[in-house]
């Protein structure tokens, strides 16, 4: 009989965390794959252990193998299919948001690029006030990208030649500090970039401060992003450097509770 009681860790397949990994890294790569060596020295581990993980991946359609190069498996993606991409993320990362929350009493979200380039808040939290511009249940919801904190993070991951090509040389107004001019965007967006958070202040509604930070997977990719959204008589600027330190804190144990890789 099987001691369900017993803690995660005792429980947990070191073999299927490597195999895990070793997905994880395909999935890095390019399109034409990775040898054995390349992906073992990647992933941490010894070259006869990633083969052996490799092979049992293979013969169950995990990877496949082209030449001496590992790629992702045709059954991997028959699988992916089936799964709700967010759900999962959302419940993991539901306390760690209503904490932060609580924390600063404010509104914090968790959103998730879309595919085709905008983005989707699939969790959020409440302290005691709610922020006038954001009503309760906003899930599924869409953001202008321009004129909010998480897009501005977003088109900053995207880089200037996307933005170009995704965003009017004017965009449009929601107050009279939203930025309208498309290469003050891609100037400021170099700025998010560099400092790794992105902010507005009065450009989406009429005093509301907002904060985002991105949230990252082990290989470095953008998974998600981070946003604290406050009115500006309660959540002040000079707040600002105390939140996003906070916020950092979030988003590193949102990657350790999203990617707990223990051995």
């Amino acid at each position: 009989m099987s001691d369900d009681s017993a803690a995660p860790a005792e429980l947990t397949n070191k073999s299927v965390v490597k195999a895990a990994r070793l997905l994880r890294e395909l999935a890095a790569q390019p399109r034409t794959g990775a040898t054995v060596t390349t992906l073992a020295k990647a992933v941490g581990i010894s070259r006869p252990t990633a083969f052996r993980l490799l092979l049992s991946l293979e013969q169950t359609g995990l990877v496949d193998r082209i030449d001496n190069n590992y790629v992702l498996g045709w059954e991997l993606a028959r699988l992916g299919r089936y799964a709700d991409p967010h759900s999962g993320v959302a419940q993991r990362a539901q306390p760690l948001l209503q904490e932060l929350a609580d924390h600063l009493n404010e509104s914090v979200t968790l959103s998730v690029a879309t595919p085709n380039d905008g983005l989707e808040l699939i969790a959020e939290a409440y302290g005691s006030h709610v922020v006038s511009v954001m009503n309760k249940d906003m899930r599924g919801q869409h953001y202008p990208m321009h004129a909010s904190s998480t897009g501005k993070v977003l088109l900053a991951e995207l880089g200037r030649e996307r933005v170009s090509a995704l965003l009017p040389e004017r965009l449009e107004a929601f107050t009279e500090g939203t930025i309208t001019d498309r290469t003050q965007l891609l100037r400021e967006l170099d700025q998010v970039r560099e400092q790794g958070y992105g902010i507005i202040d009065n450009e989406l509604e009429e005093g509301l401060l907002s904060l985002s930070r991105p949230v990252r997977d082990p290989a470095g990719e953008l998974i998600a992003i981070l946003t604290v959204n406050g009115p500006r008589y309660r959540f002040t600027r000079e707040q600002i450097p105390s939140t996003l330190e906070l916020m950092r804190t979030t988003v590193e144990r949102l990657a350790a509770v999203l990617w707990d890789e223990t051995d």
